[in-house]
């Protein structure tokens, strides 16, 4: 598996674990408010990590191609 396709996975499952919280939250606002908040905050980590990997693999490929031309 490429970097960027595991990097896509790892933006779709923390988007729905925020998409989640959120909901729980929504249903029971003042139920685990502060484990809610944590959940979101990893999520929100997670997302940014992901998204950091794909802009590097995407800067490789590109430094690749350069050297290649």
């Amino acid at each position: 598996m490429s970097a960027i396709s595991i990097a896509a996975s790892g933006i779709y499952d923390a988007t729905a674990r925020f998409d989640a919280s959120a909901r729980r939250t929504a249903n029971e606002p003042l139920n685990n408010l502060a484990v809610e908040a944590v959940e979101r905050i990893k999520a929100e980590v997670a997302l940014k990590a992901n998204v950091s990997v794909i802009r590097s693999a995407s800067e490789t490929t590109g430094t690749l191609l350069d050297m290649l031309a």
